[in-house]
């Protein structure tokens, strides 16, 4: 079972420096795991449309109508990180949606059906290539602290491209065209 000290575990081995067994010990490498874990976890969902952190919900109105201009207000769900079209094959560009802090502003009724990429916090929810990524991006944000090194911290910037890529187009071949192909005989007449 994946682990959030085994993502960390898996920076510092990138790194060359000594495993732990909690992010909350009292070690300078818990402590360097610990400080960016979470902030780099979230920022890698935020980056990319991850088929494992996709989320569909419908939302309820609030029961207080903004002050003024969209007739109707929803709450963004707790765990929602970044929207996505509702409707992807459709490819719809007139959304009268608004988002401002935590809320959607629209005049579309309820509910409100979204589609978002979600907090995922729970290791075993995630795709091995992503904790694999997450792990490299701490490796490299941690590189200074741990290891004073600039020339491990640009070898592990590359390890992270790479591995970021491929976990990225391994995502994106588990999803369908939008579009279908064009047909042999539209493409024969050309």
């Amino acid at each position: 079972m994946a682990s959030e000290v085994e993502i960390a575990n898996a920076a510092l081995q990138k790194l060359g420096a000594k495993r732990i067994n909690a992010l909350t010990e009292d070690s300078v490498n818990a402590r360097a795991c610990n400080a960016c874990y979470s902030r780099l976890r979230d920022a890698e969902l935020r980056a990319h449309t991850w088929n494992f952190a996709k989320m569909r919900k419908g939302l309820a109105a609030d029961v207080d109508a903004p002050e003024f201009g969209k007739a109707r207000s929803f709450q963004l769900p707790a765990d929602w990180l970044r929207m996505l079209s509702p409707y992807p094959e459709m490819n719809l560009n007139d959304l009268d949606w608004e988002i401002e802090g935590k809320k959607i502003y629209t005049n579309d009724s309820a509910p409100l059906q979204i589609r978002y990429v979600r907090q995922v916090t729970d290791p075993n929810e995630m795709d091995a290539l992503f904790r694999e990524s997450l792990s490299a991006r701490m490796a490299s944000e941690m590189c200074e602290q741990l290891t004073q090194s600039n020339t491990k911290k640009q070898l592990l910037d590359g390890g992270y491209k790479s591995t970021i890529a491929e976990a990225r187009r391994t995502n994106a071949i588990e999803n369908i065209s939008a579009e279908p192909p064009e047909d042999t005989w539209v493409t024969v007449r050309a």
